[in-house]
């Protein structure tokens, strides 16, 4: 625990302007991100007699170890410029909220030359017109339903527009009318864009046009005694009535507004949002946060409105936002909302009338939403702490330990070889910090070794952001296993520089460390306090013996056998038996699990990889598209490898150069035994680039030896 005295800024260093401050823990980790009017009277409230101090504000500044500011011009480039910094370094003690569930819009591709509609969920795409957010997405789909016999626009998938477009024949909707078919020529794509366009006309709450337009062509065919077609009409007005009944008028003077609720507790809080366009409500979300630092109602409404509107411009942004409380000070927050739509924004509080009806209909939503996260979560809250309590308790800890790290050793009877490294902060997962490894400092089946490895090489990254930031200053730059400090082992080869690998975030092949000037640790730099590895007895020792030739004698050791679940721990013969019923132990179990299935899936990925290998992949120059081509004309490797340099030139794009690497390649890799169809005997040929050849299953069982058993099969 911190002394905010030993890092308090001199008297005068900081200036009397609007701006934007940063407390850093001691790793450089960025916990707690603020703005204010004045940056010297703000911070100064900080470093007050902590006993004054709200208690979720103490221990803030109790867990930081330093502070820095930026100074701004305005108040609405402060407030820009906090929500630019909460996004990006994702701070532990700022109010976050979070979603209830992944909210699902009705979506029409605008962007697409055959443009669809669709639910959608997550982030918003550019030239996508979304319309929602629903409770429901069956709700989405009986809307669309209903729309299609008026507007019918496409709502099939790529493959299955294009399947359509090369036989000729459109799908079922196509048939039954609920598709103009634009895949079969049916529509011009102009034409397909036009229907598109009034769908999002009406759905945007401009109905009445289009709702007399039918009428009055129901009439006219009507009168000219064309009374099918006039049915068809009728039923369609009926259709776009009974759609528009889903969403009943709330406010009568075609408002569109967004209508903004909190309830909220000592702990936490809850919002609720309605979106209501053209007076009707077309969209209902909500959040819950942990009120992790002293805030108000008008300053949850504030970061309400920063998640809600960040991302947002144009008329995604209402005209109106009536909320229960306004912020303190309000103005720079309605500038910020005026210069996110273009025009001019309302926020207030509805004092009256309709609106303020609405008002108590939203706070009573928001006071069930804050109910129900409390009895879903109440609990998890006391047992997550019990759980690392219980864990501190066994393993003779000092305090709880807040952040976890999980390894696991995944192959298959020896190949393909790797590890992976999960981490749960406070009880739950912390998914953006997991890494994976490839073992490659020997071959073969050991998981002793490759823990080992795999320990020594996270913990070798993690000295080395130490040093370099200026936290580890012995002066020394070589570990007791000669290896440097720097990533690169004694014979000078590096053992962190693989793409996905040695040391990489899955996805992640772009190698940046950890930077000073960036908060967030991307890599190795934050230590957890303890080091649990999926493994008995001989996985503990080597993970222990790892971290001792580093010198490293602070972070905590154990293990989780599978079989009997026992919790082993350094230098002990007898393992540490923990309740069935602990939720210690089940937290134990989770961080294993997770470990387990981060592993197992990276291994299989890699050997997919590898029995989807080819000849021709080792052929420099050579892409995909060529590599097809080549396929294509002379159907299937084994026809290839018997042709001439002449022959292989006949294929368009392949040139004499090229043409002589690929036999060159075939003729050096070993031909591959024939594969037998074992239901007919028949020998098949490899038809496909990359297809494996041999007749042996890739999952075959692993030798009694294995340490794990993993579905009979892999490790």
């Amino acid at each position: 625990m911190a002394d905010p005295s030993s890092y308090r800024p001199k008297p005068g260093q900081i200036p009397d302007s609007p701006g934007v401050y940063k407390f850093r823990d001691e790793h450089r980790r960025v916990i707690y991100v603020g703005k204010a009017k004045s940056l010297r009277q703000r911070l100064a409230s900080y470093f007050q007699d902590l006993a004054g101090l709200h208690p979720r504000t103490r221990t803030m500044v109790t867990t930081a170890a330093s502070v820095e500011w930026t100074v701004v011009s305005t108040e609405v480039e402060a407030l820009q410029l906090e929500y630019s910094w909460i996004k990006e370094f994702d701070p532990r003690f700022n109010v976050k909220y979070r979603d209830d569930k992944s909210y699902p819009y009705l979506a029409v591709t605008m962007n697409e030359e055959f443009p669809r509609v669709q639910v959608m969920r997550g982030h918003k795409r550019k030239g996508v017109r979304y319309f929602g957010p629903y409770g429901h997405a069956w709700a989405i789909r009986d809307t669309v339903d209903l729309l299609l016999r008026v507007f019918p626009v496409r709502t099939c998938s790529a493959g299955v527009f294009k399947n359509a477009a090369r036989t000729g024949r459109p799908c079922l909707l196509g048939y039954i009318g609920k598709c103009s078919a634009p895949c079969v020529g049916r529509v011009s794509a102009e034409e397909h864009r036009d229907l598109a366009e009034e769908f999002c006309d009406f759905m945007a709450g401009r109905t009445g046009t289009y709702i007399r337009r039918i009428e009055q062509q129901m009439t006219d065919a009507a009168e000219e005694m064309e009374y099918e077609r006039a049915a068809r009409l009728r039923d369609d007005i009926e259709a776009l009535k009974k759609a528009m009944e889903k969403n009943a008028v709330v406010l009568a003077d075609a408002t569109d507004a967004d209508l903004m609720a909190v309830a909220e507790d000592e702990l936490e809080a809850a919002v609720q949002i309605f979106h209501v366009r053209g007076g009707r409500v077309r969209g209902q979300r909500g959040w819950v946060t942990d009120k992790v630092e002293a805030v108000t109602t008008g300053d949850l409404v504030e970061h309400a409105l920063q998640q809600l509107y960040g991302e947002e411009t144009g008329d995604s942004v209402p005209k109106e936002v009536l909320v229960p409380a306004l912020p303190d000070p309000v103005e720079p927050v309605q500038e910020w909302l005026t210069e996110r739509r273009g025009s001019n924004v309302s926020l207030r509080i509805p004092q009256r009338g309709d609106k303020k009806a609405l008002m108590e209909t939203v706070q009573r939503n928001a006071l069930q939403a804050l109910g129900l996260h409390k009895t879903k979560r109440a609990s998890d809250l006391t047992t997550r702490s019990r759980a690392l309590e219980e864990i501190a308790g066994a393993l003779d800890l000092d305090s709880a330990p807040l952040r976890i790290e999980c390894y696991d050793i995944s192959h298959l009877q020896g190949d393909d070889v790797v590890a992976s490294m999960v981490v749960f902060e406070d009880g739950l997962q912390r998914k953006s910090e997991y890494r994976r490894f490839q073992i490659k400092g020997f071959e073969g089946q050991d998981d002793v070794r490759s823990m080992h490895e795999v320990i020594t090489r996270r913990f070798r990254r993690y000295l080395a952001e130490k040093e370099r930031t200026g936290e580890w200053t012995d002066g020394e730059n070589a570990s007791s296993d000669g290896t440097s400090r720097d990533g690169a082992s004694a014979d000078g080869t590096s053992t962190e520089s693989a793409p996905l690998g040695n040391a990489a975030l899955e996805g992640d092949t772009t190698g940046n460390a950890f930077t000073e000037e960036d908060g967030r640790p991307k890599r190795f730099a934050y230590p957890p306090q303890l080091v649990v590895v999926d493994g008995g007895q001989p996985q503990v020792a080597a993970a222990k013996r790892a971290l001792d030739e580093l010198g490293i004698d602070d972070i905590a050791v154990c293990g989780l056998a599978k079989r009997l679940e026992e919790v082993w721990l350094p230098h002990e013969d007898d393992p540490v038996v923990l309740p069935r019923t602990s939720e210690g132990l089940y937290l134990l179990q989770r961080v294993r699990d997770e470990a387990h299935r981060f592993a197992i899936t990276y291994q299989r990925t890699k050997r997919a990889k590898r029995f989807k290998a080819s000849p021709l992949d080792e052929v420099p120059g050579l892409g995909e598209t060529r590599k097809q081509a080549l396929i294509k004309h002379f159907g299937s490797v084994k026809k290839l490898r018997s042709a001439t340099i002449d022959q292989i030139c006949e294929v368009p794009g392949i040139g004499r150069k090229t043409a002589e690497a690929v036999a060159v390649a075939l003729a050096q890799a070993a031909p591959a035994a024939p594969a037998v169809n074992t239901a007919t005997g028949e020998i098949m040929e490899d038809e496909e680039v990359g297809a494996p050849a041999d007749t042996g299953s890739p999952e075959e069982p692993v030798s009694a030896g294995a340490s794990h058993e993993r579905r009979g099969q892999e490790t």
